[in-house]
């Protein structure tokens, strides 16, 4: 029987997190944080599958297809200190799908939540 798994964190400052960080982290790339100052460098993290940027349908910004590009700006489009600037799902799916599948499903449910919230 397959099982999964979907939740959603906030990224908030006043929880001590960036998207930068977060960013960085989950797809194990070297990031400057603009904001702060850090370099947040996970380039020797293990067991990162893929990771790619998907926008809304319609949307001409290709600048935002640079990583560190998109995450500095929703850094700098929040001001409070206690901002939300990014939020994170976590998904767990079926290992009876392969590779090839669970990359078209997440990507396929990237592109829906693009969409919908623009």
């Amino acid at each position: 029987m397959a099982i999964y798994h979907c939740s959603m964190k906030p990224i908030g400052r006043s929880g001590g997190r960036s998207a930068v960080a977060a960013a960085a982290y989950r797809t194990a790339t070297k990031i400057l944080n603009e904001r702060d100052g850090l370099t947040h460098d996970f380039t020797h993290k293990k067991g990162v599958e893929h990771s790619e940027i998907v926008l809304p349908e319609g949307v001409d910004a290709s600048w935002a297809q640079d990583r560190s590009k998109l995450w500095n700006a929703a850094e700098r489009a929040e001001k409070r200190s206690d901002a939300r600037v990014a939020r994170e799902f976590e998904l767990a799916l079926p290992h009876e799908l392969n590779a090839q599948q669970r990359l078209l499903l997440v990507r396929d449910f990237a592109r829906d939540l693009a969409n919908r919230y623009g």
